[in-house]
């Protein structure tokens, strides 16, 4: 479980981008009316049980090594993006190619999976398009297990950095989920950083193949 403290400096670290079901117990029903001693015929009054909960889709743990993204035309290797030593998420070192956060889930594991990209470089980036995604969208993971984990985008929102919604990106979920984070809004010349952030969230379609 990722810490609110963890959680607010990751948070400083994806806003740092630059330029270039729950389960329960069966019920069971119990006979009513009979009276002590009354002998009554042997009719069995019928056991209701409430059906069992069903497991949100998700996968075993796998290192991810590739992500498509056919609508915007992405096709990127992975790299891992651990933390800085000041505790912020590090980014990649270039505009191509994209990176996951491996403090997180892994693409098609319970809980938020991070991809992040920079939306440009000396040129446009691997998430220059980023912005452009729309609901249903596919986003697919390769993982190095040869598995393929598939996502199905939910929403698209622009974020002021200063405002970044670190619960909604970082927080527990009960689902597989993917956040795909670049940077986006205007460009400030005197930080030389975009303003805002481009976060795209995504959720495994079932099943997965």
């Amino acid at each position: 479980m990722v810490t609110l403290a963890l959680l607010a400096a990751i948070a400083a670290g994806t806003a740092g981008c630059s330029a270039g079901a729950a389960t329960g117990e069966p019920s069971v029903s119990t006979p009513i009316g009979v009276a002590p001693g009354v002998v009554e015929p042997s009719v069995v009054a019928p056991t209701s049980a409430a059906p069992p909960a069903v497991e949100p889709a998700h996968m075993a743990r796998s290192v991810p090594v590739r992500v498509q993204i056919p609508a915007i035309g992405v096709d990127s290797k992975l790299m891992a993006l651990g933390l800085k030593a000041d505790g912020t998420m590090e980014v990649p070192p270039s505009g191509f190619p994209a990176g996951w956060y491996t403090g997180a889930p892994t693409p098609g594991e319970i809980g938020p999976a991070i991809i992040a990209g920079h939306v440009d470089w000396t040129g446009p980036g691997v998430f220059y398009h980023l912005r452009n995604l729309k609901r249903d969208d596919e986003a697919t993971v390769t993982r190095q297990d040869g598995s393929v984990a598939v996502f199905r985008v939910t929403r698209v929102d622009q974020f002021p950095k200063d405002q970044f919604p670190t619960a909604l990106v970082y927080g527990d979920i009960t689902y597989a989920g993917l956040r795909l984070i670049t940077c986006g809004g205007a460009w400030n010349s005197r930080t030389h950083h975009y303003e805002d952030n481009i976060i795209a969230f995504a959720e495994l379609v079932a099943p997965a193949r």
